[in-house]
């Protein structure tokens, strides 16, 4: 119980935002993660498993808590949209080692056996939100890009 409460004060302060900062600087220290960037590789270069991902991103994401991720959760819907739209090549401007992170972190996310696993009530998405914020942190331009993109898209007139 000791070690949990520890867990769980260590990732509140990491993923803590810090007046203008919201993430941590240096990369989680984790197996899981490191291989979940490693399998993002492949994806990246697989619109069917981009695809697949996001479906499947999609059918959880009503089940996260958002307490873990408050002030991220705008980001982490708008990397799932990215992903989306790469997949259907609507949006291509992506640099491919933040295309690797954000499906990286999308990755990390829906496993349940990462870091601390998600059942563990109270603690299970706090190690979840440290690397999403890390995730957005290393990609916020390119996820403002996008989401200027989105914008300027929707106010472009039929033809």
């Amino acid at each position: 119980m000791r070690r949990a409460r520890q867990l769980k004060s260590r990732a509140e302060r990491l993923s803590a935002p810090k007046k203008d900062d919201i993430s941590p600087k240096r990369a989680p220290r984790s197996p899981a993660f490191s291989q979940a960037l490693t399998n993002a590789r492949s994806y990246a270069k697989d619109p069917e498993r981009l695809r697949q991902l996001f479906k499947e991103a999609v059918k959880k994401a009503p089940t996260i808590p958002r307490d873990p991720f408050k002030d991220l959760w705008a980001y982490f819907q708008a990397m799932l949209r990215l992903i989306r739209a790469y997949y259907r090549r609507e949006y291509r401007n992506v640099p491919l080692q933040n295309l690797v992170m954000i499906v990286g972190a999308i990755i990390y996310i829906l496993n349940p056996f990462d870091l601390i696993p998600d059942w563990i009530a109270g603690l299970g998405f706090a190690d979840d939100a440290v690397v999403l914020a890390f995730a957005v942190r290393q990609t916020r331009q390119t996820l403002d890009d996008f989401m200027t993109w989105e914008i300027a898209s929707r106010e472009r007139p039929a033809l």
